[in-house]
C-alpha cells in the first residue's frame, strides 16, 4: 500500500514521535523512508548581507543533522532511506517533493498550537500540508 513514506523533519523533538509512527508504517509495508529538511528561504532572505551567509551555513548544518537522525533511525530499522535538504517555503517544498518522488504517505508532526499561536504564525506547516497534499497525511501530535 505504501512504498515511499516521507518524514519531513525540522530537527525538533516532535520528529522523534512522528518518526516512530512513520517507521512502523514503512517497516510494515517494506517502504523506503524519505527524510526531508527545508531551509526556509524567507528566513535566509530576511537576514542582513553579512549575517546571511553565516545563517545559511548554520541552517544547512542543522538540516544535515536533522536528516542524518532520520536516516540513522531508518537504517537501524533495516529500511531503505533517501534524504534531501531543500531551500524554499517549507510546506510548498514538502508538497513538491511528495509529488516529484511519488510519495504514498507523508508522516508529519505538529506542535499542537493554540488558536492564538496559529493566528500569530499564520498557520502551521503541517496544516498547509494536510490542506494541499495529493496523498494521505499522518499528523502526529507532539506529546509534550
Amino acid at each position: 500500500m505504501y512504498d515511499r513514506v516521507l518524514v519531513p523533519t525540522d530537527g525538533s523533538e516532535t520528529v522523534e514521535t512522528t518518526l516512530e509512527h512513520g517507521l512502523r508504517i514503512a517497516r510494515d509495508n517494506d517502504a523506503t523512508v524519505h527524510a526531508l529538511y527545508v531551509i526556509d528561504g524567507r528566513v535566509v532572505r530576511s537576514a542582513d548581507g553579512d549575517a546571511r551567509e553565516e545563517l545559511e551555513q548554520t541552517l544547512e548544518s542543522e538540516g544535515r543533522e536533522a536528516v542524518d537522525a532520520v536516516e540513522s533511525r531508518a537504517l537501524e530499522a533495516d529500511l531503505e532511506v533517501v534524504s534531501e535538504i531543500r531551500y524554499g517555503t517549507p510546506h510548498k517544498e514538502i508538497l513538491d517533493y511528495a509529488e516529484e518522488s511519488g510519495i504514498d504517505l507523508i508522516a508529519i508532526g505538529t506542535h499542537g498550537k493554540s488558536p492564538r499561536e496559529k493566528l500569530l504564525t499564520m498557520g502551521s506547516v503541517s496544516e498547509r500540508v494536510v490542506d494541499n497534499a495529493p496523498v494521505p497525511v499522518l499528523v502526529v501530535r507532539d506529546e509534550n
